[in-house]
C-alpha cells in the first residue's frame, strides 16, 4: 500500500506531497467549503487520479494526519497493491425507506471476497439509523459516517465517482488480501436516575416517565438550561432497549419551547430506557486512544491507512483541545499510518469487531486498513 496526501486551498490551490503519485486507485476527500460541492473540484481530483475512485463528503471539519481543516479540501491518495475495491452509490428515493437503501447498497457489493464496507452518507437527510439496520442485512462488517454541514445544519454532500451532490450514499467495498479493523469509543459517563421515553416520534422526544421531556431536561441542567440547545452538546443522552443492552449515545441538535420537545441527532424509540450523561476532556481524549487501541492490527508493520470519523458534538465540547484526541490517535497507530477523515454528524460503527453496525454521537470512530 502507498499513500501520499494533498491538500486545496482557496490562497495555493493544490498543493502536492513529496511522496505524490498519480496511480492511486482510491482517493478520499474531505472538505467543509463551497468549492467541494462544485464540478470543478471533483474534475480537477479525477485529472490529478486518473484511475482512482474517487469518494468523499462534506463534513464539520476535515482531517488530516494530526490537524484539522475547516476551509481547505484534504484529499488522501491510495494506492492497494494487494486488494480490490468497489464504489457503489444510491440516491435517495421517497418510496424507499433509509434501511431499503442500505440495503440495496450492500446487495451490490456482496462477494464472497468481500472482507469490509465503508459508508458515507447525507447527513441530514437520511436515518442513520434506520440506514445501519439495512447496512447489517448482508452480514458484512460496516464503518463510517453521515457527512456534516460545519454547525450550520443545512444541507450535505456526498461525492462518489462523480461531483459532490445532497441526497446521495456511498458505499466502498474491500476485497481480498486486505486487513480491516474498528474502534469506536466516546468517554461519556452516565448520571441521574433511569428513565423511560414514554412519547417520541424518529428523533424528536416529547415524554420521559409521562413529563415533558423539555421541562425534564431543564431541570437536570439547572442555569445551564438559559444557554439551550448549545448547552445540550455538554449533556447527550443514552438509549437502550433493555438493561442488557449495551447503551448508545444521542446528541441533542434542537428544543421547541412550544411543544417542550427534543430533537436529538438519531432516532429517540418510544419504550427505550434513557440516562442523561456528561464527561470532561480527559475522558474524551483517553476514550480516542482506547478506539485506536480496538482498531490497531497485532502485527501492524507496513503502511497503513485509518479512517477517523468523530462528532461535531465532540469538537464543540472539546474546543481547542479537539486535536489532543488526533495526536492521542496517532500515537497509537504509529507513524506508517496516515490520518484522514472528518468530523460528522453521525457515525457509523460497531462497538467492537464482532457487532453489528449501529448509529453512534459524540464517539470517537476508527477504521484501519492494512494489506
Amino acid at each position: 500500500m502507498k499513500i501520499s496526501q494533498v491538500r486545496w486551498s482557496e490562497k495555493t490551490g493544490w498543493e502536492r506531497a513529496s511522496n505524490f503519485f498519480a496511480d492511486a486507485n482510491l482517493v478520499l476527500v474531505f472538505a467543509d467549503n463551497n468549492y467541494f460541492q462544485t464540478e470543478g473540484c471533483y474534475i480537477q481530483l479525477q485529472e490529478m487520479f486518473p484511475q482512482a475512485h474517487i469518494v468523499g463528503c462534506s463534513t464539520s471539519g476535515s482531517v488530516m494526519g494530526v490537524t484539522i481543516n475547516d476551509r481547505d479540501v484534504v484529499a488522501t491518495a491510495v494506492k492497494l497493491e494487494r486488494s480490490n475495491i468497489k464504489v457503489v452509490l444510491i440516491d435517495l428515493d421517497l418510496d424507499m425507506g433509509a434501511a431499503e437503501l442500505g440495503m440495496s447498497l450492500m446487495a451490490k457489493l456482496v462477494d464472497s471476497d468481500l472482507r469490509h464496507v465503508i459508508v458515507l452518507s447525507d447527513g441530514q437527510q437520511v436515518n442513520g439509523s434506520d440506514l445501519a439496520k439495512g447496512l447489517n442485512q448482508a452480514g458484512v462488517p460496516v464503518t463510517g459516517g453521515l457527512a456534516g454541514d460545519g454547525v450550520r445544519f443545512g444541507k450535505t454532500w456526498v461525492m462518489a465517482d462523480a461531483p459532490a451532490r445532497t441526497g446521495r450514499i456511498a458505499a466502498l467495498g474491500f476485497y481480498g488480501d486486505v486487513t480491516v479493523r474498528s474502534g469506536c469509543f466516546a468517554g461519556w459517563e452516565e448520571f441521574g436516575a433511569e428513565r423511560i421515553i414514554t412519547k417520541s416520534e424518529g428523533n424528536v422526544l416529547y415524554e420521559i416517565d409521562g413529563e415533558p421531556a423539555l421541562d425534564l431536561y431543564k431541570r437536570y441542567l439547572g442555569e445551564q438550561a438559559n444557554e439551550l440547545p448549545a448547552s445540550g452538546l455538554r449533556f447527550p443522552m443514552s438509549i437502550q432497549m433493555t438493561k442488557a443492552d449495551r447503551a448508545v449515545i444521542r446528541t441533542l441538535l434542537a428544543v421547541d419551547e412550544v411543544a417542550h420537545s427534543l430533537t436529538f441527532a438519531g432516532d429517540m424509540p418510544q419504550g427505550h430506557l434513557c440516562k442523561l450523561m456528561r464527561t470532561n476532556l480527559d475522558n474524551l481524549i483517553d476514550s480516542a486512544g482506547l478506539a485506536a487501541a480496538e482498531a490497531q492490527p497485532v502485527d501492524q508493520i507496513e503502511t497503513g491507512l485509518c479512517l477517523l470519523v468523530s462528532c461535531v458534538g465532540r469538537r464543540l465540547v472539546m474546543g481547542q483541545a479537539t486535536e489532543d484526541e488526533l495526536d492521542i490517535v496517532q500515537e497509537k497507530l504509529g507513524a506508517k499510518t496516515y490520518i484522514t477523515g472528518f468530523y460528522s454528524y453521525g457515525e457509523l460503527a460497531p462497538f467492537s469487531n464482532i457487532m453489528q453496525c449501529q448509529l453512534h454521537n459524540q464517539t470517537m470512530t476508527l477504521t484501519t486498513i492494512y494489506e
